[in-house]
C-alpha cells in the first residue's frame, strides 16, 4: 500500500506541475503579439496537455487503487468525499484546459492574458482544499 501511496503522490505532483504551467503558457500566448511566438506557445501548450493527461489518469487510477485497498474505511470517510469533489473539479478544469488548448491551436481563442492569470489560480485553490482535507481530515 505504501508503494501505491508513493506513486499516487508522485503522479499528483506531476499533474499539478503541468496544470500550473499550462495556463502560464496561455498567459504568454495571449500577451504575445508576435505570430511566431504565438505559434510556438500553442505547440508548447498542446504538447504539455498531451503529456499531463495520461499522468492525470494515472493519478486517478492510483487513488482508486488506494481506495480499493480499504473500501470500508474510505467509503465512510467524509473527508475523502470532499477530496473526491475537489478532484472532480480538477478534472473539469483539466478538460476546460484541453478545450482552450484546442482553440489556441486553431487560433480560435481570444481570451486576454488577464483572464489566463486569474484562470491560473483555480488549481491552486483546489490543491489547498485537497491538502487540507487529506492532512487534517476535518470531518
Amino acid at each position: 500500500m505504501l508503494w501505491l501511496k508513493a506513486l499516487h503522490i508522485i503522479a499528483v505532483i506531476c499533474w499539478f506541475a503541468g496544470i500550473f504551467y499550462l495556463p502560464r503558457i496561455l498567459v504568454y500566448y495571449a500577451a504575445s503579439e508576435d505570430p511566431n511566438s504565438r505559434a510556438q506557445l500553442a505547440v508548447m501548450a498542446r504538447k504539455l496537455y498531451r503529456f499531463i493527461t495520461p499522468i492525470a489518469v494515472m493519478a486517478i487510477l492510483l487513488g482508486l487503487a488506494l481506495m480499493a485497498s480499504n473500501w470500508s474505511y474510505y467509503l465512510s470517510a467524509a473527508w475523502l468525499w470532499g477530496k473526491l469533489v475537489a478532484v472532480a473539479a480538477l478534472v473539469i478544469y483539466h478538460i476546460v484546459c484541453g478545450r482552450i488548448v484546442a482553440a489556441v491551436h486553431t487560433g480560435d481563442d481570444h481570451h486576454s492574458h488577464l483572464y489566463f492569470r486569474v484562470f491560473n489560480e483555480v488549481p491552486v485553490l483546489i490543491l489547498v482544499i485537497i491538502v487540507f482535507l487529506v492532512v487534517l481530515k476535518p470531518f
